[in-house]
C-alpha cells in the first residue's frame, strides 16, 4: 500500500493558498453500531487548542501553536488557556467551558490537547455530550487525555483519537502517521510493521506475549486512565475489541496491579487482542530489582496476559515516546502478532 508523502504535501500547503474545509456534510453514522465518524482535515483548517488538565507554560503554548502551524493549520485558543488552579488548568467548569465551547465553534475544524497531566476525569460530567454529539469533530491527545477520549466516545460514538498532543515531538514519523489517519484517509492502513524498522526509524524492541490474529474495533489508552474508569458510566465494553495499552513511569508491581484489576474487571475476558504500546521508563528502579526481586516489566506482561488465551504484542509505537501512532477509539482494526503488524481496515473520518 502507498502512504502518501506528507512531509512534501506541508511544503506544498505553505506555498500556495491554504484549502478551506467545504461545508459541513452530514457526519457518518454506522446505524449497526452507532459509531459517529468525524469530518477529516484538510490544511488551512482551524484547529482549537485546548488544556483540558494539567496546567501549561506561556512556553508550552508558544511550542504548541508552532508546532500545529508547521503542520498547515491555523490554530486559535481562549483567552484563558494559560490559567492555573493549583496543578489544573484552571477551575473545572473553565476546563470544561473550553471543551463544550471549541465543539461548538463553526470555524473550528479539529481540537487538539496542549498536553496530558492530570485532570480530565474531573470534568466529564460537565461536558455537553448533546453539542459534540450535534457538532462531531477529531479530537486528540494521550496520557490523561485517555479519560476524555473514554468519556466522549462512549456518551456520543464520536471517534476519537489517541496521538501526540500540542508539546509532543511532532517529528517524520508521527507527522507521517497523524496525516495517513486524519487527512488522507484509506480504506487500509498499515499503522505499524515491526520488520520495517529502518523506514520508520522505529527504536525499540517488540515482545510476542501471545501469538495469533486479531480483529475488532480499537479501544484503550494510557493502563492508569483506563483502568480508574472500571465501575463508572464513562467506561466502554471492550467484548469483540482490541484493547491497545500504553504507560510511563509505573513500577513493574504496579503494572501488575492495574492488569490484575483489569483482568479481575473481565476487561479482557471477551476481547479480541491486546496491542501494548511501549511502557516507558517502567522497569524496575535498580534497589527495588537487587533488595524485592522484582518480576521484569516483560515477566509481568507474560504472567499476566499469555493464559488469556488471545493475541497479544508488545512494544509497538505509542505512548510517552517521540514516534507516536494516532489511534482511533472505535474503528476496526486487524492485530497480527505473527507479521507483528497493526493495520486500520476502515477509515477513521470521511
Amino acid at each position: 500500500m502507498h502512504r502518501r508523502k506528507f512531509l512534501t504535501a506541508v511544503s506544498i500547503a505553505s506555498t500556495f493558498p491554504f484549502l478551506y474545509k467545504e461545508a459541513f456534510a452530514n457526519s457518518f453514522v454506522n446505524p449497526n453500531e452507532n459509531i459517529i465518524k468525524p469530518p477529516k482535515l484538510k490544511f488551512g483548517d482551524t484547529v482549537g487548542l485546548i488544556a483540558p488538565g494539567s496546567n501549561i507554560t506561556e512556553d508550552e503554548l508558544n511550542e504548541s501553536v508552532k508546532n500545529l502551524e508547521a503542520l498547515g493549520f491555523k490554530v486559535v485558543y481562549r483567552n484563558d488557556i494559560l490559567a492555573k488552579h493549583g496543578y489544573l488548568a484552571g477551575t473545572d467548569e473553565r476546563r470544561a467551558s473550553e471543551i463544550n465551547e471549541m465543539f461548538n465553534r463553526k470555524d473550528v475544524s479539529g481540537i487538539i490537547c496542549a498536553r496530558g497531566g492530570y485532570g480530565c476525569a474531573r470534568i466529564l460530567h460537565l461536558i455537553d455530550y448533546q453539542t459534540i454529539k450535534q457538532n462531531p469533530k477529531i479530537i486528540i491527545g494521550y496520557s490523561d487525555i485517555t479519560a476524555l477520549l473514554y468519556a466522549i466516545f462512549q456518551k456520543t460514538g464520536l471517534v476519537t483519537f489517541h496521538g501526540p498532543v500540542g508539546i509532543s515531538t511532532f517529528n517524520n514519523f508521527s507527522k507521517q502517521n497523524f496525516a495517513d489517519v486524519l487527512l488522507n484517509p484509506s480504506s487500509e492502513l498499515i499503522l505499524w510493521n515491526a520488520k520495517d524498522e529502518n523506514e520508520n526509524n522505529i527504536s525499540r524492541k517488540s515482545a510476542v506475549i501471545r501469538s495469533g490474529k486479531a480483529t475488532g474495533k480499537m479501544v484503550g489508552g494510557n493502563l492508569s486512565i483506563v483502568v480508574s474508569m472500571i465501575g463508572t458510566e464513562y467506561d466502554i465494553d471492550t467484548s469483540g475489541k482490541i484493547i491497545f495499552l500504553e504507560e510511563v513511569g509505573e513500577e513493574p508491581y504496579r503494572v501488575d496491579r492495574m492488569l490484575t484489576q483489569m483482568i479481575q474487571a473481565g476487561k479482557f475476558s471477551k476481547a479480541a487482542g491486546i496491542a501494548l504500546g511501549v511502557f516507558e521508563k517502567c522497569e524496575p528502579k535498580e534497589k527495588n530489582a537487587e533488595f524485592n526481586s522484582s518480576f521484569s516489566l516483560t515477566e509481568v506482561l507474560f504472567d499476566r496476559l499469555f493464559n488469556l488465551g488471545i493475541p497479544v504484542l508488545y512494544g509497538m509505537s505509542f505512548g510517552h515516546i517521540t514516534n507516536k501512532f494516532t489511534l482511533p477509539l472505535g474503528v476496526t482494526a486487524q492485530l497480527n502478532v505473527d507479521d507483528q503488524t497493526l493495520t486500520l481496515l476502515e477509515t477513521a473520518v470521511h
